[in-house]
């Protein structure tokens, strides 16, 4: 009996690492750390000693998308990075909500298994909503907060969020997702302002963890949730005085097709003593500004 459990966890093992088979060491050389949840298996980044950053992706996106933060600051901090469920390296648990809420939810499961404090939060995207939310539910462990371009307010209302839905609940929609991989092939591409700042070797990164319709399918939950959780956002950012009073530090791509410059306004007005820093770029900043956006946090975590 000994024998066949052994058997069977060594067979575990050598599915989980041929299942991480693509993932490319030289640019992303952690190790790899797992986490239960109640929801599935969250995989993560734990590097370095000192203050914690703890680093939240979007979509298509995942942990990667911040590689190069985590190899400079781990010099000098203890920086996370997670993989929402269904991306990444986490597990990919069948009949999913896949809303912002609900990763919400298993980031803050995860903040608190860990027992993390004193946390500088370093969000993106729909990690934004996903984080804040988080932050807002554990806000005495939050002691900073950095914003790369992202929202926290009602999208209904928004006529370009509301093509986006239409065309996203269409069967046109849902084929583009999940039969052609719509999200991190094209999509990805054009959130950037220069495309040849995506080299084909990262761009695939972002492409092969989602090889299969059903592995797609949070991708195509995340994109509807642009609209359906609109509520949600909005009851997120009437609690954001939880945090706000926080120090802030947003760094925005002046170039950004999906979350424009009204947005970095809207955020500006809500926080009154943030600090703000444009780059001249798309919506990737981390990928299209990485240096000068790694020296503005560490500048931001000296103050």
């Amino acid at each position: 009996m000994k024998q066949v459990f052994n058997i069977l966890i060594l067979f575990i093992m050598n599915s989980t690492a041929f299942s991480q088979s693509w993932v490319d060491s030289t640019l992303y050389p952690f190790e790899n750390k797992f986490l239960q949840l109640e929801a599935g298996n969250m995989h993560y980044v734990d590097e370095g000693m000192g203050e914690i950053i703890l680093f939240v992706h979007g979509t298509p996106t995942w942990s990667f998308l911040y590689r190069d933060f985590i190899k400079e600051l781990s010099k000098d901090y203890r920086c996370i990075a997670i993989d929402h469920l269904g991306f990444g390296l986490s597990d990919k648990p069948d009949s999913i909500p896949g809303t912002p809420q609900w990763h919400s939810r298993n980031l803050s499961e995860f903040i608190r298994k860990l027992d993390l404090q004193n946390i500088t939060l370093v969000v993106h995207d729909f990690g934004g909503p996903i984080g804040l939310a988080a932050g807002i539910e554990n806000s005495e462990r939050i002691k900073k907060v950095v914003l790369f371009n992202s929202w926290l307010w009602a999208t209904d209302q928004k006529k370009e969020a509301q093509k986006i839905d239409k065309t996203i609940n269409s069967w046109l929609g849902k084929f583009l997702y999940l039969n052609m991989n719509f999200s991190p092939k094209v999509l990805l591409k054009k959130g950037f302002a220069n495309k040849k700042g995506l080299s084909k070797e990262v761009h695939q990164q972002y492409i092969k963890p989602f090889p299969d319709k059903s592995s797609r399918i949070p991708l195509l939950n995340l994109a509807k949730a642009l609209l359906g959780s609109s509520n949600w956002y909005q009851k997120q950012w009437e609690q954001l005085d939880e945090l706000s009073a926080k120090e802030w530090l947003i760094l925005w791509g002046t170039e950004d097709e999906f979350i424009t410059m009204e947005s970095l306004q809207k955020w500006q007005e809500r926080l009154s003593n943030s600090k703000t820093k444009e780059f001249a770029c798309g919506h990737f900043v981390q990928e299209e500004r990485t240096d000068e956006s790694i020296k503005e946090i560490v500048n931001f975590m000296n103050e």
